[in-house]
């Protein structure tokens, strides 16, 4: 069984698939190993390998194409910042991306519902019908949430640009360079530093 827009299987079916499937496991942990150190071609690889599976976890949940788009991105946020933290005992790369993918997204899902039942709460008058167990977390995610768009707001306009067309629309790199009409290298090197200073500034350590 695939997952859809994955380039992993997810169940072999035979010792071939199983070999191909233990060699893309050990893909990715190496690769998010590079990405823990720091390493931009690492986590672009990453992304390729893994946003068609992230964006179709997100989309089941959420339906809405914007909504899906918007957490898929806010995924690979987190795995920039707490790569460092994956622990393989406890699965592999993909099921642990994954899982983030699912849990922000049914997260998403209260908060809208969340919203809509103070909405309708406010039209009768009454106390918002929010389930108490679920405020915590609303409230730590809403707040990680501003926290990146801080963030994102400290980077340099060039670099924002450029983080803003490669994560949060899809562009590829070149495409990036032929948008902006600027070299390659000008545009990998703004990501770099842009993905530097916002790590730096979520706080998180290597």
């Amino acid at each position: 069984m695939r997952v859809p827009g994955s380039g992993a299987h997810t169940v072999s079916d035979g010792g071939r698939d199983d070999e191909e499937c233990s060699g893309g496991r050990h893909a990715l942990s190496a690769l998010l190993h590079e990405v823990a150190l720091g390493d931009l071609s690492a986590f672009e690889s990453l992304y390729r390998e893994l946003s068609g599976a992230v964006f179709g976890v997100a989309r089941r949940v959420l339906v809405d194409t914007a909504q899906a788009e918007e957490v898929c991105q806010e995924v690979f946020l987190e795995v920039w910042r707490t790569s460092a933290r994956h622990d393989p005992s406890l699965g592999s790369v993909g099921a642990w991306v994954l899982t983030i993918a699912h849990r922000r997204a049914v997260d998403r899902v209260r908060s809208e519902q969340a919203a809509s039942d103070r909405l309708t709460a406010v039209g009768r008058l009454e106390p918002p019908a929010t389930p108490h167990d679920t405020v915590p977390e609303q409230v730590e995610h809403r707040l990680e949430r501003e926290k990146v768009r801080r963030c994102l707001r400290k980077l340099t306009e060039p670099q924002r640009e450029a983080v803003r067309l490669t994560y949060y629309t899809g562009y590829t790199q070149r495409q990036v360079a032929d948008l902006l009409r600027v070299p390659l290298t000008t545009v990998k090197g703004r990501l770099r530093d842009g993905l530097i200073k916002l790590r730096d500034c979520l706080g998180v350590t290597v």
